[in-house]
């Protein structure tokens, strides 16, 4: 069949046969019940001629947006070069370039730092990051925190507060210890503001000094500085500070997972650098690659201890990734994509926020740069002890079918689902901050009155 009669079929058309012959595991065409036809900048088409805005965008790997000029012309440029498109972790010119390109945005000097290319997933990447810390120090336990998100592999999904992905699975990866993670909406602690940061952070600090914690000392603590799946939840910069002077005194290796947050989403670079911390090993994937399959690890010079083909991958010298990687990170860091993240963000949260005084379903806006979510709440529900209300994951569900219906799209995340989250391009235009406000409005009028 030919591109003009496909597209001759309607959504449902291309729906039931992906339900016929894909795995029960397929998850995004349940809530967004299209097939794209095409896509351009921050706008999908599906089959039927009906526009929608992509708060989705990749889940933040289409940082240019789709089908970006750049990352267009980067792929024409390999494919006309005669470079192999696939080389192990042989180098390249173009390899070195790109190497080149990312150590000088690492924190410090570029000669501090290694990189190791892994497979093409950011849990891949991961997983490369736990070996490492447990070859360097001797030991096994790693701490992460709940809501974290790192990665559906075994290793990673241990590492992984959501039970529903992990409770079907048995033999996860052992001594994986689980520590408050701030969320001051809903604070672990029920003591909310600063006085529950410095107490979460008092608490990870003492747990780590306690020579009967009954947890013999971790090889790696990992944690998001935003924390992406786990609802949109920034640290609070002194306690991730504290994480920091912690884990840097015990000589636990500390591992930021920027592979949602980094390259330019959270307005900086990595969304670690508003605190000025230096973490030992940087995760970094989606955005990395400039939408195309990428990932890798940055780790200190002293950690490279690996021997030859201690972590292997047959897709880590993905070549158009490190193209249109480079064209990303141009774009990004050199052409005014990184001031337009603050600017069109906070045009988007003033907005969120102005819609928050309005439906008291909104029980708050939260995040950083174009990494934004609205907790969705039961507003005649009883309060908490910090006067929060409960979560409402059945309107949360009703929220995101109506942005659907209205031509938004967005996913949600959090505890029960309850936060719809916006990871929009980050080439959005301030014309396109309105119609995400408009379009939300809409949405929130229909399941609200």
């Amino acid at each position: 069949m030919g591109t003009t009669q496909l597209s001759s079929f309607d959504n449902q058309y291309y729906l039931d046969r992906q339900s016929h012959f894909e795995s029960n595991a397929r998850s995004y065409p349940r809530k967004f019940p299209i097939s794209i036809k095409s896509a351009q900048g921050a706008w999908l088409e599906d089959v039927e001629g009906k526009k929608y805005l992509d708060c989705l965008a990749g889940a933040g790997t289409l940082a240019l947006g789709h089908n970006h000029p750049s990352v267009i012309s980067a792929i024409k440029q390999v494919l006309e070069s005669q470079l192999p498109l696939h080389t192990l972790d042989l180098t390249t010119p173009l390899k070195d370039q790109f190497s080149h390109t990312v150590l000088n945005l690492l924190p410090g000097r570029a000669d501090d730092w290694r990189l190791q290319f892994c497979g093409p997933t950011g849990a891949d990447a991961n997983e490369a990051a736990f070996k490492l810390a447990k070859t360097v120090t001797g030991r096994a336990p790693i701490i992460s925190f709940t809501g974290g998100y790192h990665g559906m592999t075994n290793g990673t999904l241990s590492a992984t507060g959501n039970l529903g992905a992990k409770s079907p699975i048995h033999g996860l990866m052992p001594y994986v210890q689980f520590m408050p993670y701030p969320y001051a909406y809903r604070c672990p602690l029920g003591l909310g503001g600063e006085l529950g940061e410095m107490a979460l952070a008092n608490l990870f600090e003492r747990f780590l000094d306690d020579v009967e914690s009954g947890v013999t000392k971790p090889a790696a603590v990992i944690l998001e500085a935003i924390q992406g799946e786990g609802g949109v939840i920034p640290a609070p910069v002194q306690w991730l500070k504290r994480v920091r002077e912690v884990t840097k005194r015990h000589g636990i290796i500390l591992i930021l997972d920027e592979v949602q947050a980094g390259i330019g989403r959270s307005g900086e670079f990595f969304a670690f650098d508003q605190s000025g911390i230096v973490p030992d090993m940087i995760v970094m994937s989606k955005a990395i690659g400039g939408g195309l399959p990428m990932s890798l690890v940055a780790y200190r010079a002293e950690l490279d201890v690996w021997a030859p083909g201690a972590h292997t991958g047959t897709f880590r010298g993905n070549q158009l990734a490190m193209a249109t990687g480079l064209a990303t990170l141009d774009m990004i860091t050199q052409q005014g994509v990184q001031e337009n993240v603050n600017i069109a963000g906070q045009a988007l949260k003033a907005g969120l926020l102005q819609l928050q005084q309005r439906f008291a379903c909104i029980g708050e806006v939260r995040g950083r740069g174009l990494m934004l979510g609205i907790e969705i709440v039961d507003a005649k529900g009883k309060p908490d002890m910090l006067g929060s209300l409960p979560y409402a994951p059945e309107l949360s569900v009703a929220l995101q079918k109506a942005c659907f219906q209205a031509g938004l799209i967005a996913e949600r995340g959090g505890r029960h689902g309850s936060v719809l989250r916006f990871l929009p391009p980050l080439t959005l235009t301030l014309d396109e901050v309105n119609q995400i406000l408009t379009r939300l409005e809409t949405a929130l009028t229909a399941v609200t009155k």
